[in-house]
């Protein structure tokens, strides 16, 4: 097969086409996917026109290796996993798609016991959390088993939020965290401490009064009012710090002055620079690429001793269009919540 099936966005629309196969590098492996999942950055980008036409979208799969690179040592043939890519960056390459190119080291081998569907929901949202607790640009938390560590995660239910509450509980953090009250023992469950409702006018007075001690906030909403609530909880001590799951620190005009604010960008887990809309611009992050290479390594682990619980996926059916068009739908009415929306792409 010289062709592969993808989604393409042409004009500010989606197309069904067939393309080229991707050619590899010498440190990547050609993956026949078998799911792909939604994520917000995909509506962005999409929304946006980031990528212009050409754009195949899509940053999360997982499915079977059918070709090696040169340099390749983890993968063969056959073997299953999943991958993070930033769909649209390079013309043509996308989740969103039958066929693509995964990094050896921005990816993970899929466990027994772990099916594609569960893994094609962690490459970003876990990296992204990985990234924002301890990268030297983000929130550069000590990676050291202390429940002396406090730590604010702003949108618990959320996947990158399910996972950065996991992921700190792992490395012995004390959590705090906001969500819906229908998903307190979601969260509660993955390892928060506390749990607070996001609504109440008052939930940033009350987290700090119940934690005084908060040193650090990862706000995995994003949005002025998420950014600003996590500042306050903060309190009015120095040297705390929050960081933000958008790029660029986008929203935190209005968090209080003595909160530092760093943000997060997971395509600096790629040996590579980065541009968006022209605007923000990344350079080469070799540290984070190699804090990214060391979380993929030991995600196998996490999913198998339950460590790290894959967030829940909602079967959007058969990738195509439609089902595409109505996933981005449903991010933007915000109707996804403890959930991941994910496509079917091809049988196994």
């Amino acid at each position: 097969m010289s062709t592969r099936f993808a989604i393409v966005q042409r004009s500010n629309a989606l197309a069904a086409e067939d393309l080229p196969l991707p050619e590899l590098t010498k440190s990547q492996v050609l993956v026949k996917i078998a799911n792909s999942s939604l994520n917000p950055t995909d509506v962005q980008s999409f929304d946006g026109d980031a990528f212009g036409d050409g754009a195949v979208l899509g940053c999360d799969f997982a499915g079977v290796v059918e070709k090696v690179g040169s340099e390749v040592t983890r993968y063969k043939v056959g073997d299953k996993i999943a991958a993070l890519i930033w769909g649209g960056e390079i013309e043509g390459l996308g989740a969103y798609s039958t066929y693509c190119v995964a990094e050896e080291a921005v990816s993970f081998k899929v466990p027994s016991g772990l099916d594609f569907t569960s893994a094609s929901t962690v490459p970003l949202a876990a990296n992204t959390a990985w990234l924002a607790l301890f990268s030297k640009d983000s929130l550069n938390i000590p990676k050291t088993n202390s429940s002396e560590t406090s730590l604010l995660v702003w949108g618990g239910s959320s996947t990158v939020g399910a996972y950065t509450i996991q992921i700190a509980k792992k490395h012995g953090f004390n959590v705090v965290t906001t969500c819906s009250p229908h998903n307190f023992d979601v969260v509660k469950k993955h390892g928060a401490t506390y749990v607070f409702d996001y609504n109440d006018p008052k939930v940033a007075e009350n987290i700090a009064k119940a934690v005084p001690d908060l040193a650090y906030g990862f706000d995995c909403i994003g949005n002025s009012t998420s950014s600003t609530l996590s500042g306050q909880a903060m309190g009015s001590k120095e040297g705390s710090v929050i960081c933000t799951v958008r790029p660029g620190k986008a929203n935190t005009e209005n968090v209080p002055s003595n909160v530092k604010v760093t943000d997060v960008l997971v395509f600096t887990a790629f040996l590579k620079p980065h541009v968006y809309e022209t605007v923000y611009k990344w350079d080469t992050h070799p540290e984070d690429h190699a804090l990214s290479k060391e979380m993929y390594e030991k995600i196998p682990e996490w999913t198998q001793d339950g460590s790290l619980v894959p967030q829940k996926p909602r079967d959007m059916g058969k990738l195509s269009v439609d089902s595409l068009k109505e996933a981005m739908e449903l991010n933007r009415q915000g109707k996804v919540s403890n959930e991941k929306l994910c496509f079917q792409v091809a049988s196994f």
